[in-house]
Parts: structure tokens; C-alpha cells; sequence
């Protein structure tokens, strides 16, 4: 319709026509009553404001108002998060700078906790870790909202959530000593949209008390430079880490330069991983593992890995995997490990689908089906395996299971297309051969070997 003087004429009458019928309509047609203004509290970068900033949080929190922050510095100690409490900084140049004591930013039990545009300084200072799990620590809280917060340099946790619900959005979390952003035990969390570097253990860790549903959903961030200070064979070191906790999505993250794995998942069923860029990760690259009992793992980009995919530990009840539509390239044997050393694109051991996959540069094999006698119902149909050792590798063990190995192709492999294994060494003629395949539990058709 063109929009003539007339035509907006007649417009503004109508939305007079609106406003007036809503004036007089009565309380229904009324907005919500907007919350009293709270005045700007003012920084002292030279004086101890922690009595200051809790007496201000309060009152807000009293009236039900936000309170905002005005730029500068901040020195404060202990500071206790009402319920509602949301404090509002001024675009990052809001400062609240650590003076020491046993805790930082804490609440517990406080519902509708929000903290945005504020910078959280831990100046390396120690807390007391039996108070404290992070510089911002927040226990048993539905409804936080964490959005636009530099967190940095603390000595325990960057974020710490226990038992919450709510979301972490749009924050940088930096030069920590244990984790970015630990949440244990949550109620339905987002995590969306970070930038979590340089943390001494894990990037984001989502654990669970005891194996169970968690549900939260880890999404579009940007996590790098993990290293793996306190140690262990993999549960330090990784971007993302998943323990116990049941329904988590992992998707369309950034991960790189990871001690360990990009995306860890142990004992955690019914995790997906999917559409996540991986790159320069020491060990497995997206690591299912222990007693697990579901896996979609699809759709992931990784480069510069030991291994690319590992479905593992059927011994321990881990199993039901769907592995699809991956790339998997670049990947390193690390030959100063004794026995470890991997260089591996796409392992697995019981009931699961392998399929439509790329695999490009796999040092030791392109993929692997079993490990000794731990290999169930697995199907490999579709890939492409390319500059690998051997294509496939299944294994040969008495008591192992059945695979199908079918319509895939193999091409500029060393040691052969698809041979048997025995715990990883490779044995007898190549498979590939339909004449090769001795009968029972191998089905071997389709695939071709250039």
C-alpha cells in the first residue's frame, strides 16, 4: 500500500483511537509498573567500598530495583547476592576489583541473580576454597543471568553454578586456575555465545553429582588454550568437559590448542556433539567414554588431533553411538608415549553407525571397529578414508562381535584397505578381497580400494 499523507493520517488517528481506549480501559490494559530508579553508585579506586556495595545491594534488592554501577574502579571484598539482585556496570569499564578474603561473588538460594557489563577482577588473590568454587560462586538459584562479564585472573573457578537454572551469555572468562565456568547439578542452563581461554584445567565443565539428566545446552562458544596443570589422564585438559550429566547438547563451538580433548563426555548419556569446529587438540579430539549409553556425534570439523573420534569402554558399559557426517583430517601419532600413541580417525566398539565421514591423513588407520573383545553391532557404511596407514582395522578376537563393513571407499593407504587387528597391530591379508573375509561375524562388501 503506498504511503501517502493521508494514509498516515488516518494511521495516528487509529493509534490515538488504541492509546485512548487503553487509558481508560482499567488496571487490565495497564503495563507492568516500571521498578523505582536507584542512583548510580560511585567507584573509589583508592578505598575499601565492600561495605559500600553490599549496603547499596541491599536496598536495591529491597525495592526491587536494578542498581546500577558507574565506570571505574571497584575494591571490594565478600560481597553477598540478594535475591533478584541485579547489578548493571557501565559497558566493561565497570571494575570490581579483589581486595582478598573467603569469598568473592556469592548467592545461594537467591533467585533472579543478574550480573551484566561488569569486569570481575580476582587479581590472582587466594579465596577460601571451602566457602568459594569460583570468583563469582552461585549455589542453588533459579533464574541467573550472567551476561557481558570479563572474568579474569582468579585462582579457583571463573564461574561457578551450583544447582541453577538461568543462562551465561555473551562473557569472556580468562586466566583462571581451575576451570572457566564449572556448573554442577544444573536445572536447565544455557551457555551461549563465551570466550573462555586460558584456563589451567577445562574450559566449561558440566558435572552431576551422581549420573543423570542435565539437559543443559553449551552453544557458539569460543573456547581455547586449555592446558591440564593438575594432571590425570583426561579429566584436565579439555574445552569442554561432560561428567555424569545426561542430555547435554554441545554445538557450533570454536575449540583450539586443547591439552586433552575439545569435548569430553564421561559416564554422560545421551550427548550430542554436533557442528563444532576442533582444532590442535593433544588427545582424542570428541571423546565419548565410560558408562555411557547413547552418542550423536555429527556434522564436527576436526584438524590437527591425535584422534578424531573415540566411542569407548563397551567394558564399562559404554555404547550406542551414531558418528555421521564428520571431517576428520590432519591428525598425529604422538610417538614419544610409550604405548598410547594413537593417530587415529574414527574408533568405536558397540552398537553404533559409522557413516558418511571423511577421514584425511589418519598416521595409524582411518577407523577402527573393537578393541580386543570389546565389539558389538557395529556398522561402517559410506566413508571416505584417505591418506591413511590402513582404511580400516577391525578387530580379531575370539569373543568379539559382529561389523559390517560396507560401500566405503579407500584411497593411498600404506598398510592395507581393511585388515584384521589385534589390539591395534594389524594382522593377515587385507579384507578388502571379498575372497579374504573369513566367514561368521564380518560382513565385508562394496567398498572400493584405490
Amino acid at each position: 500500500m503506498p504511503l501517502d499523507r493521508r494514509t498516515l493520517l488516518t494511521a495516528g488517528a487509529t493509534s490515538a483511537g488504541f492509546a485512548a481506549a487503553a487509558a481508560v480501559a482499567g488496571p487490565r490494559a495497564q503495563a507492568e509498573p516500571v521498578p523505582p530508579s536507584v542512583p548510580v553508585l560511585e567507584p573509589d579506586g583508592s578505598a575499601d567500598q565492600t561495605a559500600a556495595l553490599q549496603a547499596a545491594i541491599d536496598h536495591a534488592a529491597e525495592r526491587g530495583a536494578p542498581l546500577m554501577l558507574a565506570p571505574g574502579i571497584f575494591r571490594v571484598g565478600a560481597i553477598v547476592l540478594r535475591p533478584h539482585s541485579r547489578l548493571i556496570g557501565a559497558s566493561g569499564s565497570s571494575v570490581l576489583e579483589f581486595i582478598g578474603g573467603a569469598t568473592f561473588l556469592s548467592a545461594r538460594e537467591a533467585a533472579g541473580v543478574s550480573l551484566e557489563g561488569l569486569v570481575i577482577d580476582g587479581q590472582g588473590l587466594g579465596m577460601d576454597a571451602r566457602l568459594a568454587t569460583g570468583l563469582i560462586a552461585i549455589e542453588l538459584c533459579d533464574g541467573v543471568r550472567l551476561s557481558h562479564l570479563d572474568v579474569r585472573r582468579g585462582l579457583l573457578n571463573g564461574i561457578a553454578l551450583m544447582g541453577c537454572s538461568g543462562a551465561v551469555t555473551d562473557c569472556t572468562i580468562r586466566d583462571v586456575s581451575q576451570a572457566g565456568l564449572f556448573s554442577l547439578d544444573a536445572r536447565g542452563l544455557m551457555v551461549s555465545h563465551n570466550t573462555v581461554s586460558d584456563c589451567a584445567n577445562n574450559g566449561i565443565q558440566i558435572w552431576r553429582g551422581e549420573a543423570g539428566d542435565d539437559g543443559s545446552m553449551i552453544t557458539a562458544n569460543r573456547v581455547e588454550r586449555i592446558a591440564t596443570k593438575g594432571g590425570g589422564s583426561g579429566q584436565n585438559g579439555n574445552g569442554i568437559n561432560v561428567f555424569r550429566a545426561g542430555g547435554v547438547t554441545v554445538s557450533g563451538n570454536r575449540i583450539t590448542d586443547c591439552a586433552y580433548s575439545a569435548i569430553r563426555a564421561n559416564a554422560a548419556s545421551n550427548t550430542q556433539m554436533v557442528g563444532n569446529s576442533c582444532r590442535k587438540i593433544g588427545e582424542v579430539a570428541l571423546y565419548a567414554e565410560f558408562a555411557f549409553s547413547g552418542a550423536l556425534i555429527a556434522s564436527n570439523l576436526v584438524e590437527e588431533a591425535a584422534s578424531g573420534i573415540s566411542i569407548t569402554n563397551f567394558n564399562e558399559g559404554g555404547r550406542l553411538a551414531v558418528v555421521s557426517g564428520n571431517l576428520v583430517r590432519g591428525l598425529f601419532r604422538r610417538e614419544a608415549e610409550p604405548v598410547d600413541k594413537r593417530g587415529v580417525g574414527i574408533s568405536v566398539e558397540a552398537d553404533s553407525v559409522v557413516s558418511g565421514n571423511v577421514i584425511e591423513g589418519a598416521p595409524t588407520a582411518g577407523i577402527i571397529a573393537g578393541w580386543g573383545a570389546y565389539l558389538r553391532d557395529v556398522a561402517i557404511t559410506g566413508n571416505l578414508v584417505r591418506d591413511a596407514g590402513v582404511g580400516i582395522l577391525v578387530s580379531s578376537d575370539p569373543a568379539a562381535g559382529a561389523c559390517l563393513i560396507s560401500q566405503n571407499m579407500i584411497a593411498n593407504v600404506r598398510d592395507g584397505a581393511i585388515r584384521s587387528m589385534d589390539h591395534g597391530t594389524p594382522h593377515g591379508p587385507d579384507l578388502a578381497s571379498a575372497a579374504a573375509v573369513p566367514p561368521g561375524r564380518l560382513s565385508i562388501s562394496g567398498n572400493l580400494a584405490v
